[in-house]
């Protein structure tokens, strides 16, 4: 959140939705405009079902990017019907962060982020 307000954009934590739901952390940039959707998950059985349920509720609260913060070594997501689902059926860009480089890849592609959003 700190990195956020020095770099000129506002996160907040929890975004309640206005179908009730909740986006972990949500960034936006001048007069609120939507940035990026952040979701942190842990679940190696269900990355499939909660990245869609991520991306649609992020998409319905009008974000055009999503990423995804998972521990796990392995990507069960590559090349994954889902991928393809969110990216060209919702129009969304996605990407599969781990924990320890979330920063360093918000501060190459906030501002890709933001002028694309």
């Amino acid at each position: 959140m700190e990195f956020c307000s020095l770099k000129g954009f506002t996160a907040v934590r929890e975004l309640r939705t206005a179908d009730g739901t909740r986006i972990d952390l949500a960034i936006f940039g001048e007069k609120g405009k939507k940035v990026v959707a952040v979701e942190f998950e842990n679940s190696y059985k269900w990355i499939k079902q909660r990245t869609l349920y991520n991306a649609i509720k992020a998409h319905r609260e009008g974000f055009n990017h999503l990423i995804i913060v998972y521990p796990f070594k392995s990507d069960p997501l590559k090349n994954s019907w889902v991928m393809n689902f969110i990216e060209n059926e919702l129009g969304m860009r996605v990407s599969l962060v781990k924990p320890e480089e979330l920063l360093n890849f918000l501060e190459k592609n906030i501002e890709d982020f933001y002028s694309f959003s």
